[in-house]
């Protein structure tokens, strides 16, 4: 492959001024991702330890391999949103490596509301869940959870991705051989007892892990019976009598180590082969990402400059390089793995939704995992391009991306708009893993282009009954309009909501990757078939 030659100059006043810019927003980052990995409030956190318990994050740290990297995700869940007093949803879900297999765990957050679920905390563990599944990664779930935050029932039970989808996630995939393991080191009441029970182990911690399917109030009030916690669903009791669990825990620090050698009993199976070769830093310094990446989104950004700080060597297999210049195509490696990269260089032609389309049909005939590097104002409009059939070259596009059965990783580095976001392989195309750096936007349209849309609708229609807008009027109207796609386009709001995978640094970006790619390698690929394309 042929080394990327940078055009950057780093010494220069608008690189100078854009990493400033860059790292501002960088800092906002780190302070609010800080802020949130402290849990809920300071005597909640107290309180919790007074009981001689570890933090979720202090457990998943015990419990995954030293010196190895755990890669959280959806840090930022329910940020913003009620009150902030979910800090992480109330549950803390990401990837890590167990006795070197790599292994999806959730644990909830006992600090937060007793660690209880809300809607967004649902929502966040059906997406590990589904990560899980995706990649036939093991599970192990870390319980200390009250329950249903019953305040929000309407929204957490009943529908298709309600509490319940927690159970048929775990039937499914203990029915596709998946390890499932929980370690009962809190309360686990109502229909939470199911996660252990449906589980391949069971770990409980005495005096300190409680499982039943109604709580010592409702016993009351049912039965008239008066029973304590520990004698109706403690880990004696569990242990001995019942079977509901399998294994005595002293304390947390037991608990887990009883998990690390179940892990050890598990058959090593036969994972994806990929052409593997030794790790290169890239030739040009990640941290250069930084005075590259845009912050002002109407400003061009040069995605081999980005693909050049990412990739192993800064070494890059062009595919047609002069062909369709909007998107840039091609072969590399992240941390030894191979890559195909589909990164946007500008808006999306008839052409150049054929070269991507080509593109992703070599990546699965050769089993190569596809990077999406967004930042799209979406598809060409105008007359002479639907006379010329870019819907159907766009539909080949998004044809190639949804049946591809490669791994897909998309990450978006600027703006994410309108269909561009589909044919790049959005959240709709179950990319394996979706990231955002903290500049970036996702919307239907960039905020101008909808203040300019939504204040013509408005015209035609109070000219239809001979009105008309002032120059204030309109103003205001496009002040609002820029206001609410500002908000609402952020990455912070897109995070808050899982609707990505989390936000990352720049110069964590080929690590990132590389772990989702590591991950992926346990479920081989399957093979790729296509349907239609319109020609």
């Amino acid at each position: 492959m042929f080394r990327i030659e940078s055009k950057i100059d780093t010494t220069s006043p608008e690189f100078i001024s854009n990493k400033e810019k860059y790292i501002e927003l960088l800092n906002k980052y780190k302070k609010i991702l800080a802020e949130v990995k402290k849990g809920s409030s300071p005597r909640a956190v107290e309180k919790h330890k007074e009981r001689g318990k570890l933090l979720a994050r202090e457990r998943i740290d015990m419990l995954v391999d030293q010196n190895t990297p755990f890669l959280e995700l959806s840090t930022l869940a329910a940020y913003g949103t009620h009150n902030n007093e979910f800090p992480s949803a109330g549950i803390i879900t990401g990837i890590g490596v167990i006795h070197g297999q790599e292994a999806l765990i959730i644990a909830n957050d006992a600090t937060v509301k007793g660690g209880t679920y809300m809607k967004d905390t649902i929502k966040k563990h059906i997406r590990a869940q589904d990560i899980a599944f995706e990649n036939h990664l093991p599970c192990v779930y870390m319980v200390d959870s009250g329950g249903v935050f019953l305040p929000d029932q309407a929204n957490v039970f009943p529908d298709k991705d309600g509490f319940g989808r927690f159970f048929f996630n775990q039937a499914r995939m203990s029915a596709a051989g998946i390890p499932q393991i929980a370690i009962v080191m809190g309360s686990c009441t109502a229909g939470g007892a199911y996660m252990p029970a449906m589980s391949d182990e069971v770990i409980i911690v005495k005096n300190q892990g409680t499982i039943f399917i109604g709580g010592p109030p409702l016993v009351k009030a049912a039965t008239g019976e008066e029973v304590t916690a520990e004698e109706l669903g403690g880990a004696e009791v569990h242990t001995v009598i019942s079977g509901v669990a399998d294994h005595f825990a002293e304390n947390d620090q037991h608990a887990i180590q009883i998990c690390r050698n179940i892990f050890q009993t598990f058959e090593k199976k036969e994972k994806q082969k990929l052409d593997i070769a030794p790790i290169e830093e890239p030739f040009y310094d990640p941290e250069e990402l930084y005075g590259i990446a845009p912050v002002d989104l109407r400003k061009p950004v040069d995605s081999h400059e980005i693909i050049a700080r990412i990739v192993d060597g800064s070494k890059f297999q062009e595919f047609k390089a002069r062909y369709a210049p909007t998107i840039v195509t091609g072969f590399a490696r992240i941390m030894g793995f191979p890559v195909g990269i589909i990164a946007n260089n500008g808006v999306i032609f008839s052409e150049t939704s054929l070269k991507a389309a080509h593109f992703v049909e070599l990546c699965a005939a050769r089993n190569t995992p596809i990077i999406f590097l967004q930042n799209i104002t979406g598809f060409m409009v105008g007359k002479q391009y639907e006379h010329g059939g870019i819907a159907r070259d766009g539909a080949k596009f998004v044809h190639a991306v949804a049946n591809a059965n490669v791994p897909k990783f998309t990450l978006v580095f600027g703006g994410s708009f309108g269909a561009g976001n589909y044919a790049m392989s959005g959240r709709a195309y179950e990319p394996r893993l979706l990231l955002m750096w903290p500049s970036s936007k996702i919307s239907v349209m960039g905020g101008e282009q909808a203040a300019n849309v939504l204040i013509t609708v408005k015209q035609d229609q109070l000219r239809a009954s001979g009105k008309s807008m002032t120059e204030e009027e309109i103003s205001n109207l496009r002040n609002e309009i820029l206001q609410k796609y500002e908000f609402e386009g952020s990455a912070y709001f897109s995070s808050s909501r899982i609707w990505d995978d989390g936000i990352v640094d720049p110069v964590d970006t080929r690590k990132v990757l590389a772990m989702g790619i590591a991950a992926s390698l346990n479920k081989p690929f399957p093979p790729t078939k296509y349907g239609i394309f319109r020609m």
